[in-house]
């Protein structure tokens, strides 16, 4: 058992960046989610949204599913809702009938003119513990991770 305790705490440097990483990746969520939960909106489906206004307003589900990291059926699951609650609209894919494409709404499109500033103001606040040169070098370092 000592044994074991003393190999989980004695961790390489490779790994103790990665579980701070990991630490600092969950509050910096932790604070985003909460202000979603106080407008009594859900993070994850602002996510979307998000990602749906980066490829310009309309996205084939399988991409979509790809940027968020979940599969197709579970991004079919997310969407649901979404589309119930008039952020999103599904239709037919332009070109290909077997598919179908997913597009914001002007009611999506408002819900985060409304919000999506407020909570970028938070982590903007959060992240204030870095000075601009840093952010500069982690974004850089962070992209080089990304790239593998």
């Amino acid at each position: 058992m000592k044994d074991l305790q003393q190999y989980v705490l004695d961790l390489p440097l490779h790994n103790s960046v990665f579980f701070s990483m990991v630490e600092t990746t969950a509050r910096l969520v932790e604070v985003s989610e909460k202000y979603w939960q106080s407008k009594g909106l859900n993070g994850a489906r602002m996510r979307l949204l998000v990602e749906i206004m980066k490829a310009g307003g309309t996205i084939l589900p399988s991409k979509l599913a790809a940027k968020i990291g979940v599969t197709k059926s579970n991004i079919s699951l997310l969407l649901i809702p979404m589309e119930s609650d008039g952020y999103i609209r599904r239709e037919p894919h332009p070109k290909d009938g077997r598919k179908s494409v997913i597009s914001i709404t002007n009611e999506g499109q408002s819900l985060l003119l409304q919000y999506l500033p407020e909570n970028r103001q938070g982590i903007a606040e959060k992240m204030q513990a870095l000075e601009e040169h840093e952010l500069h070098q982690l974004l850089a370092l962070l992209t080089k991770l990304k790239q593998g």
